[in-house]
């Protein structure tokens, strides 16, 4: 089986050349890599396939195949703000757990109501044991927080609504 690392390289090559598609099978693994607006991979092996979508400029994360479909158009899990289109929404880069503080015994990066700027950390996404700080990367006022700490994301799912400035 192939290792992340390499297949972040062989997505960092395909983005980088005219080639559409790349198609590899190895030790009972297949995995496709194409390329449209986004690039997709898709990795199978003989007993289960799993998909991985990888945004251009963002680690690869394996998602279910239901929600690779639609990952971009996920309704926000939350109130009524939620549906508001004049709110920025930030979303999780990835798959993992979301953390609302640095540790149990410190308190939380943002509330609702706290200033952020573009560099403003806002969260941790846990992943394959690597710690992931989430910066807001907009300016304005978080209005909601739509996820509990210690509960598992999806790439692509809305964890704070942002009034923007």
């Amino acid at each position: 089986m192939l290792k992340l690392s390499e297949i972040k390289e062989l997505i960092q090559l395909v983005d980088q050349t005219s080639v559409h598609e790349l198609d590899i099978e190895l030790e009972g693994t297949h995995l496709t890599i194409r390329k449209a607006n986004k690039t997709e991979v898709i990795a199978s092996q003989p007993a289960q396939a799993q998909y991985l979508q990888v945004p251009q400029q963002a680690m690869p994360q394996y998602v279910n195949p239901p929600a690779a479909a639609d990952a971009g158009q996920q309704p926000a899990a939350g109130g009524a703000n939620a549906a508001d289109p004049s709110l920025h929404k930030i979303v999780s880069p990835m798959v993992g757990t979301f953390y609302r503080s640095p540790s149990p015994e410190l308190g939380p990066f943002v509330n609702v109501g706290d200033k952020v700027n573009e560099k403003s950390t806002v969260c941790i996404i846990e992943a394959m044991k690597l710690m992931n700080e989430l910066e807001a990367e907009i300016k304005g006022e978080i209005v909601e927080i739509l996820v509990e700490n210690g509960q598992l994301v999806e790439f692509g799912q809305p964890l704070f609504l942002v009034k923007s400035e």
